[in-house]
């Protein structure tokens, strides 16, 4: 230890280190930052302690404040990534804290937004789906988007709101009207999931066997907005009629949790669809109750236009 402080002393009362330490110390003082510092805190600060905390004073100075000096997240110049420094009295030195620059509370922001729409088997594109992006030209276009639009706005956890049965030819954009709204819903904090069905009620077949059933459903149906697919393309069976689909409805319609649809079918051709199984049994009544709950928790409106897929 003493061979080390001899050394250090030695250094200091070299010339060349010196005028390295008076340099430093002139570029400390001159900046702006540094000096508003220490005219906030002059009562604190005194020259020893100015001198004690020189090097934290040159790390300060010698990064960007604000992102002044960083065109984004990935070109910040800082030692911490997406910190930016500020300056703090710490007994009898000055010390260096760092907090959030605003492009990292942006992006921390921006991912908070995005992880508030959730998808299974959705295309990638959709989920970047605007409403100015739909094509209004025709009059159920122009209804849909008013609906969606009154929908966003008004929304409310408090609130018995009914979403759209929305119907119609393959291709049209019904998907990606589900994917605007759901995009709209996260900058005002408020989650949803996009589910394409026929996937869905796949994947669940596969689930009983690794036991993971009830948390996936579990999940779908207390989401505060979901949004089922091209349902009717599925392969209807009494077990994912009653126990899937007929269970997410019920407790969606309880507890007034506003669902989308979307599917090729009308509702009553979706009637058909639910009331004959792969088996052959017709059971209409649980049919009926499946659509009631469906005509409950949303508005049908056929969507028309041409095939945008073509």
């Amino acid at each position: 230890m003493d061979s080390i402080q001899n050394s250090f002393k030695s250094l200091i009362g070299r010339k060349e280190f010196q005028q390295r330490l008076n340099q430093l110390k002139r570029a400390v003082l001159q900046d702006p930052d540094v000096q508003t510092f220490i005219q906030n805190h002059k009562e604190e600060i005194d020259q020893e302690m100015i001198d004690r905390s020189l090097g934290k004073l040159y790390e300060f100075i010698n990064q960007s404040k604000g992102c002044k000096q960083c065109k984004s997240l990935e070109e910040c110049k800082n030692i911490i990534k997406g910190y930016h420094p500020s300056l703090a009295i710490q007994g009898k030195t000055i010390d260096v804290k760092y907090d959030k620059c605003p492009k990292k509370e942006e992006y921390d922001q921006r991912k908070s937004r995005e992880s508030l729409v959730k998808s299974m088997y959705i295309p990638k594109e959709i989920l970047h789906a605007q409403i100015v992006d739909i094509a209004l030209d025709d009059e159920s276009r122009i209804k849909i988007v008013s609906f969606a639009q009154d929908f966003i706005e008004q929304y409310s956890v408090n609130k018995r709101m009914k979403g759209l049965y929305i119907y119609g030819p393959f291709g049209v954009g019904k998907t990606f009207v589900l994917g605007a709204i759901a995009n709209e819903l996260k900058e005002k904090g408020i989650s949803s999931m996009l589910v394409y069905v026929p996937e869905f009620m796949r994947e669940l077949k596969s689930a009983i066997h690794d036991q993971s059933l009830n948390e996936k459903l579990e999940t779908v149906k207390k989401v505060p907005v979901l949004m089922l697919d091209d349902l009717g393309a599925e392969s209807m069976t009494s077990w994912m009629r009653d126990d899937i689909l007929g269970t997410i409805l019920q407790f969606r319609m309880l507890e007034n949790l506003p669902t989308f649809f979307t599917s090729n079918l009308s509702l009553d051709e979706l009637k058909h669809h639910l009331t004959y199984s792969q088996r052959g049994e017709v059971e209409e009544l649980k049919a009926v109750r499946v659509l009631e709950r469906i005509k409950y928790l949303a508005t049908p409106v056929k969507m028309k236009g041409k095939n945008r897929r073509m």
